[in-house]
């Protein structure tokens, strides 16, 4: 099988991640339930993936990391806990469904507003249309930082300035980013950033969460036991706590955990310059072939791994199908969770087809996904 839907979640994870969760359910008690053994062992696992976290997308001692069930979880609770009741909201066609049905049911529930950046025919925005839709009760921007269906990354310390220059509070989801693009929290002058560790973190799934800065105010979406604080009728007042009812996660995590450390220790340079040069063989490849339709900004600096094609008129479902079914690759077709990205790029009835790279694929991998490719086109 040659697996090449690494955009929805990883499947080959780094050796050791499966025996770090096998490890954890034999070990993890409940983290902050106890004193005993495999309550501090918990602990001390869930401070490490913080570490590990801060390590990779460069957070400072004013900034946490909140862990939750992956980047949907996290984008409600950064858009339904932090943004005013009846504000204007900038944000734009790229963003996947996890950032507009939140927004959508607060045009409903919370009475904002919603205006969206447009993307040019590669699929891009830019700062300039920001900057032409800023209101007066404009309180917030909520930006992918890359795109899950063109690979296209987002000039984010751009948009960051813009931001901050117009004290609005900024979000991203960086559910395409983390581990595909070198993140820096506080150059991007963002005050929330949201993660999944299932995709390109190689973690496994039921984990990700939200970066913040300390001083930005989030009301919290699940109530319940943190372990601490007990008698408060409010959720702690500090963070990470305020954020993280409930159990952890702790054996998903301690997976994850061992991810991000293969990824510290490999070098997210090396592994972004392994996946590129795959992308890039894709790419050439795909170029000699006739009647297929390539989206987004190729030769963009820094985009991540992920390619979207059609051939010709056929359904995007058929090429998936046969893709699966006769040369055992695995693609995804459709809409990709992000409608109005396809409707900028004309693809809302045919939708595309995914290929996206992760770090173990192979240049035989590549080269057997693009004799398919061909074949089917031909």
């Amino acid at each position: 099988m040659i697996y090449l839907d690494n955009s929805a979640t990883t499947m080959l994870k780094p050796v050791g991640v499966a025996e770090a969760v096998a490890n954890a359910i034999n070990e993890s008690g409940s983290y902050a339930r106890g004193a005993y053994t495999s309550a501090i062992w918990a602990g001390r696992t869930l401070h490490e993936a913080r570490k590990e976290i801060a390590k990779l997308f460069n957070l400072g001692d004013n900034q946490t990391v909140a862990f939750c069930a992956n980047a949907t979880t996290a984008l409600n609770t950064a858009i339904l806990g932090a943004i005013e009741p009846g504000s204007h909201v900038i944000t734009s066609v790229l963003e996947h469904n996890a950032v507009l049905r939140p927004l959508y049911r607060m045009q409903q529930t919370a009475g904002i507003s919603i205006d969206f950046l447009p993307a040019d025919d590669i699929g891009n925005i830019h700062v300039e249309h920001a900057k032409r839709l800023l209101r007066r009760d404009t309180k917030a921007l909520i930006l992918t930082h890359a795109s899950n269906v063109t690979g296209n990354s987002v000039d984010i310390a751009a948009f960051g300035k813009f931001a901050r220059e117009n004290e609005l509070l900024f979000i991203v989801d960086a559910a395409q980013s983390a581990g595909s693009i070198p993140i820096d929290f506080d150059s991007m002058n963002a005050d929330i950033l949201c993660f999944t560790g299932h995709k390109y973190l190689m973690g496994p799934q039921g984990t990700g969460g939200l970066c913040m800065k300390k001083s930005t105010r989030i009301d919290p979406l699940i109530y319940g036991g943190t372990g601490v604080d007990s008698f408060n009728h409010d959720q702690p007042i500090n963070y990470p706590d305020r954020l993280e009812a409930g159990t952890q996660n702790i054996h998903s995590i301690a997976g994850l955990l061992f991810a991000l450390k293969f990824i510290n220790e490999t070098g997210l340079e090396n592994i972004i310059a392994r996946k590129m040069a795959l992308f890039t063989q894709l790419y050439m490849g795909l170029q000699t072939i006739d009647n297929i339709t390539i989206y987004g900004d190729i030769y963009q600096k820094e985009r991540t791994s992920t390619l979207s094609i059609n051939i010709g008129d056929m359904d995007s479902a058929m090429v998936s199908d046969i893709l699966s079914t006769e040369y055992d690759i695995c693609t995804r077709s459709g809409a990709h969770c992000a409608p109005k990205m396809h409707e900028a790029l004309g693809t809302e009835r045919q939708g595309a087809v995914r290929l996206s790279i992760s770090y173990f694929n192979t240049e035989r991998n590549i080269e057997e996904t693009i004799n398919a490719l061909s074949a089917i086109a031909f």
